[in-house]
């Protein structure tokens, strides 16, 4: 069994155990009857909002790759991310949606270091924006819950994240009589391409901005969500509770957040006075409505006429 293989059942597992706990300590049945009382025009709106959400993410990482001198035009962009978003949320395997962006922008043309630093730096993007959204509302979040030892964490993460981004940028430092290493001579590609990015006050500003944009939408859609099973949440509440559970759900040990996303919404909600049933359903639905818009993302893999071994075989090689 390969070490990939490995990752994937560990992965499953964790979520499988954090389901089994929440459905032995809560009620699923009631989390159930929520959902089948769903309200259509509520799960229509957070539809809306997860399109621009899509829309918003293209941008995103154009910005990034454009950043870095490697460029897709905006319709191959979108095409890309949406393959890669369906086997993040819908096919989980041992190879995840970001290997696959990967290995299509190889087949667009992309040279292999470029395909690669492009979809890092834009994850780096995306988590600098979460954690900078995550800092800026604390303050919210502290007149809610008062004063609490978890509330130290975030700005913890946001010196981290400033410190991770300055760490890849001396990357490219090592030794000359180190170059010919090609791991070295990949980590020294991805500090420069970081430097062309974090450098470049505006280009830095755009792709951060954007990925703050980007849990904005999140925390939208799941206020139109929560309306639509009777969840009385408002939206300056979702956006002070969801950004810190998909900073908990970035953390690479479940299937698409299965059971990681419950638990988290379970304990940040709680602090809002929401039952453990309502957040369980709350978070379910979250997880169905991306799963089901991620499906296009399928037809367009399809399409393509690639398999997935061919990823793996490839991603390996890059290795």
């Amino acid at each position: 069994m390969n070490r990939s293989a490995i990752f994937f059942i560990l992965k499953l597992a964790v979520s499988l155990l954090l389901i089994g706990f929440l459905a032995i300590k809560f009620d699923f049945g009631k989390s159930a009857e929520k959902l089948l009382d769903a309200d259509f025009a509520g799960v229509g709106l957070a539809v809306l909002v997860l399109g621009l959400l899509l829309v918003n993410n293209t941008v995103r990482w154009r910005v990034v790759m454009r950043a870095i001198h490697a460029v897709l035009d905006m319709r191959t962009t979108f095409r890309l991310l949406y393959i890669g978003i369906f086997f993040n949320q819908t096919l989980p395997s041992s190879v995840g949606g970001d290997a696959f962006r990967m290995y299509l922008g190889r087949k667009e043309g992309l040279p292999l270091t470029a395909a690669i630093n492009g979809v890092m730096l834009e994850r780096v993007a995306t988590l600098t924006g979460l954690i900078l959204l995550v800092v800026v509302t604390q303050p919210l979040l502290l007149s809610r819950i008062g004063d609490h030892p978890a509330t130290f964490v975030f700005p913890v993460l946001a010196v981290l994240a400033v410190t991770g981004i300055a760490l890849l940028m001396l990357l490219d430092r090592f030794p000359e009589r180190f170059q010919k290493h090609k791991l070295i001579r990949g980590v020294a590609e991805l500090a420069l391409d970081t430097k062309k990015l974090f450098l470049s006050p505006a280009r830095a500003f755009l792709a951060v901005g954007l990925g703050v944009t980007g849990n904005v939408l999140l925390a939208l859609a799941t206020f139109f969500l929560a309306q639509s099973i009777g969840v009385e949440v408002t939206v300056l509440d979702c956006m002070v509770l969801m950004p810190p559970v998909i900073l908990i759900t970035t953390v690479p040990i479940s299937i698409a957040g299965w059971g990681l996303r419950e638990s988290a919404m379970v304990a940040t909600f709680a602090f809002i006075g929401i039952v453990q049933e309502d957040a369980i359903a709350l978070s379910l639905l979250f997880g169905l409505v991306n799963a089901v818009i991620s499906l296009p993302g399928g037809l367009l893999w399809l399409l393509s006429g690639y398999k997935r071994a061919d990823v793996s075989d490839k991603m390996s090689e890059a290795s």
